[in-house]
């Protein structure tokens, strides 16, 4: 079951949690802040079980891979808390958005922790703590990933583009709104921004969904960036003009040789920087890595409902756009739509990847399975 808390957008503090843990007397709940209903409105979306969860991830209520993995791991931790079938909730949160791995990851931290405390000869609440007491881990190590990945992403920047004024494009939403921290390509932004060496942040609306328009101008107005929001297609002409001295984006999956899938569109981008010999980087978790998916051709691309493209939703107007027919008409009825969520970066494109581990660069398959093998250690001390 689902209900919702709503707030106007000016009235609550930037501090509003994007996800958190909650126990009133009814029972333990996982709450939301609803990334559909903004900006107009900031909504808290309280999920009594794992399918109104699997709902708000489908929606993308909730979204971003990284705190994807967090919200897998309190989904287990709420069906069991809640007395449900656990292996069955986890199968069902997992399969939810097939591209984005740390989902999966999240869900099987979670599921592990429950398995080996209820193999030990735990209770089912004993069984619950330990599943919760994992996703909590997961969130406050997620936080400091994003600290860190900030940090190596500014100084990279600092090595590759000398003397700040920093005029950067960023596609899809990458802050606050998909992780436990700040985020990961938007963290590095906030970091030179504080530093004084932002001159303009230039955001793609992100089409069909606006991510970039609703979230990411949201949260550079909020941190008080100078920004500019442009039409997908506009990018080509910032670069041709000079107006673009480095492209960051975050990840949904990095496969074994380095190529990146990301928001559609991001492709494209990387194909304009190469040709204006732009920096293209990749801010990601390590744990957006997949070393079981070999290459860019094995990743699986989820496709989106048609509806998305032809009719337009409205955060005005709850659940506006989330159904076919319920939004607003923007091409003939029974119009087919191309809708994939993610495109694929091959490395080659890719002028380095940026993690809490440190940067990869130049991105190989060799120097992925380097960054794995050192996370591994850091991970085993």
């Amino acid at each position: 079951m689902v209900d919702h808390d709503v707030f106007p957008a000016a009235g609550r503090p930037a501090s509003l949690p994007v996800v958190r843990w909650d126990e009133p007397p009814e029972g333990p709940v996982l709450v939301l802040l609803d990334q559909t209903r903004l900006p107009a409105e900031e909504a808290e979306l309280v999920c009594t079980d794992v399918p109104a969860l699997a709902e708000a991830v489908r929606v993308l209520a909730v979204r971003g891979a990284p705190l994807l993995g967090i919200v897998g791991a309190y989904g287990v931790a709420l069906a069991a808390a809640r007395g449900y079938d656990v292996e069955e909730a986890a199968v069902h949160l997992a399969g939810t958005r097939p591209t984005a791995v740390n989902l999966g990851r999240g869900v099987s931290l979670a599921l592990d922790a429950h398995r080996r405390a209820s193999a030990e000869g735990a209770g089912p609440r004993e069984a619950a703590a330990a599943a919760l007491r994992a996703a909590r881990e997961l969130h406050r190590q997620d936080a400091e990933a994003s600290a860190r990945m900030a940090e190596h992403g500014a100084a990279l920047l600092r090595e590759l583009l000398p003397g700040g004024g920093y005029r950067l494009l960023t596609h899809c939403n990458t802050g606050r709104l998909v992780s436990g921290g700040e985020g990961t390509a938007f963290a590095v932004v906030r970091n030179v921004h504080r530093a004084g060496e932002l001159r303009r942040l230039w955001v793609d609306e992100t089409r069909p969904l606006l991510q970039g328009s609703r979230l990411t101008a949201w949260e550079a107005a909020r941190n008080d960036m100078a920004y500019t929001l442009l039409p997908d297609a506009a990018a080509g002409s910032l670069f041709s003009a000079g107006e673009v001295d480095a492209v960051l984006v975050g990840a949904d999956r990095i496969a074994a040789d380095g190529s990146v899938a990301n928001k559609v569109g991001s492709y494209p981008l990387a194909v304009l920087a190469r040709y204006h010999h732009v920096p293209f980087i990749v801010v990601a978790p390590v744990t957006t890595v997949d070393a079981d998916t070999p290459d860019g051709g094995s990743i699986e691309v989820e496709h989106r409902p048609g509806h998305e493209v032809t009719e337009l939703s409205s955060p005005q107007v709850p659940g506006a756009g989330r159904e076919p027919g319920t939004g607003a008409a923007l091409a003939p009825l029974g119009t087919q739509a191309y809708n994939p969520a993610f495109d694929v970066t091959p490395p080659e494109l890719v002028t380095a990847i940026v993690t809490e581990h440190g940067v990869v660069s130049p991105v190989t398959g060799d120097a992925i399975r380097d960054l794995c093998s050192r996370s591994r250690q850091v991970t085993n001390r």
